[in-house]
């Protein structure tokens, strides 16, 4: 602390208006204190100060205006007031509110009579600040342990699995982990692969293959099943990759598996494996879903109908996502599934990634003892077939024909009423049938409450004995 050094020739001639602005100025909070420790003046910085203190401390003794474990700071302040060591700023707090009012203090004697200024710096700013830095660090510490727990896991998962797997660098295509069933399938030690390139050790047409393979995975984000051989040794590899980003880097997931020990679990028997071909290159789309109708594999039919680029785009997303009504359509389909076990047939529509659409029929089957278990849906176009098929070759009723020829023997408001029923007949009859009798679902198809589908159902004549039997899922 530095003072000034000639006070007397400089200050000597201030007045007690002069050395109240004085005060005032460079204080929040400026008190007069007595001789006994009695505030008598106060003088705050700002209007929001004034509303708190509001004039009360006047004629209180200073000690009673702060919380109880601020008084012996008030009293040591007014014990050292008069000493020849510099005043020592301390922190006090005053009740205020609900809360309190932190303020830095320094007292200095004034007056022969034991007088006291004591001028305060308003702390609540810093204390918003320092609330703010605590709770950030906590934050910090909390997102720190969560990433530790998680690495933790990933390399507990990566260091037992059974399978081989490399991460690889894409920029430079060296090794930059590798679990211990890798090393030992690369007959190497885990420590010795580290910073290999890779592919290292396979034969020119198997370093060929897995390049391209390598360059399919960087452009779609997944590699294929290659098969290899190493440069040395017997046996062959199916190689594969995946492209995943971490800290704007760019690396490959390589998993390695040795076909001689697991042709049982690797290789698909041939009869099965021309299914699979057939089933890719089929012209109509093919889906698989879990039970709740999330895609597990679609074929190139359905990329094309949907017009997506890779098959990893659809995964894990719902059929619901491209089918005409959301909500509806796979809602009902799942339900006859459940019910019924196939559904042959149902009249949709499918649209496109860019919002186009066209007219399908979907077929599906439920496959409940899978492993795991499946639903798989056929969706053909529905333009190929003639209109008349569709329908089963439905003709309108007669009625329809009748009411045109009504046309001005009756008033416009009866013959609308007419038409309304028969196309309304004629739509609660469709999705009866779409829903093979199954009412709750046609009501939800048709957009109607069950108790309303009743009472058309009665006023049509649509209702019969037998029909009850559909009326749960």
């Amino acid at each position: 602390m530095s003072e000034f050094k000639s006070p007397r020739k400089w200050l000597g001639n201030i007045d007690a208006d002069g050395a109240s602005r004085l005060i005032s100025a460079t204080a929040d909070v400026a008190l007069v204190v007595d001789g006994k420790g009695v505030i008598r003046d106060v003088s705050c910085g700002s209007e929001d100060l004034a509303k708190l203190i509001n004039g009360d401390w006047v004629g209180l003794p200073w000690s009673q205006t702060v919380t109880s474990d601020s008084r012996p700071k008030i009293e040591a302040m007014l014990r050292d007031a008069g000493g020849s060591v510099p005043a020592r700023w301390r922190q006090v707090n005053h009740p205020a509110g609900e809360g309190t009012l932190p303020i830095v203090y320094s007292a200095v004697e004034v007056g022969p009579d034991g007088r006291i200024v004591a001028v305060g710096r308003d702390l609540r700013g810093v204390s918003v600040l320092q609330q703010r830095l605590i709770e950030a660090e906590q934050a910090i510490e909390r997102d720190h342990h969560r990433l530790r727990h998680a690495e933790t896991r990933y390399r507990l998962l990566f260091q037992i699995s059974s399978e081989a797997v490399l991460v690889v660098d894409a920029a430079n295509q060296r090794i930059v982990e590798a679990n211990p069933v890798s090393a030992e399938l690369l007959g190497s030690a885990t420590r010795k692969l580290i910073g290999r390139a890779f592919p290292d050790n396979f034969d020119a047409g198997s370093t060929r293959a897995i390049q391209a393979m390598l360059a399919t995975a960087r452009s779609s984000g997944v590699g294929e099943d290659v098969r290899v051989r190493p440069e040395q040794g017997e046996g062959e590899f199916l190689v594969s990759a995946s492209l995943f980003r971490q800290e704007d880097k760019a690396y490959f997931l390589v998993r390695l598996k040795r076909v001689d020990t697991e042709v049982g679990a690797t290789m698909v028997p041939k009869l099965r494996s021309r299914v699979l071909d057939v089933i890719e290159k089929s012209p109509d789309a093919l889906v698989v879903t879990d039970t709740q109708g999330h895609v597990l594999s679609a074929n190139h039919a359905f990329l094309d109908f949907t017009q997506v680029a890779t098959e990893e785009q659809v995964r894990g997303e719902s059929l619901d996502r491209w089918l005409g009504r959301p909500g509806v359509d796979m809602d009902v389909l799942i339900a006859n599934l459940r019910q019924h076990g196939t559904v042959r047939l149902f009249a949709t529509t499918l649209r496109t990634e860019f919002g186009s659409s066209s007219d399908v029929e979907i077929s599906a089957v439920s496959v409940p003892n899978g492993d795991p278990p499946c639903l798989g849906f056929t969706i053909r176009s529905a333009l190929r077939r003639p209109a008349g098929e569709t329908r089963a070759a439905r003709e309108l009723p007669r009625s329809v024909e009748q009411l045109t020829e009504l046309v001005g023997r009756v008033s416009l408001k009866d013959l609308v009423r007419e038409t309304t029923d028969v196309i309304e007949k004629l739509c609660i009859e469709a999705a009866l049938e779409l829903t093979h009798d199954n009412r709750v679902s046609a009501a939800e198809m048709l957009g109607l409450s069950r108790q309303s589908l009743y009472v058309k159902l009665r006023r049509f004549g649509l209702v019969d004995g037998s029909s009850g039997k559909h009326d749960a899922n």
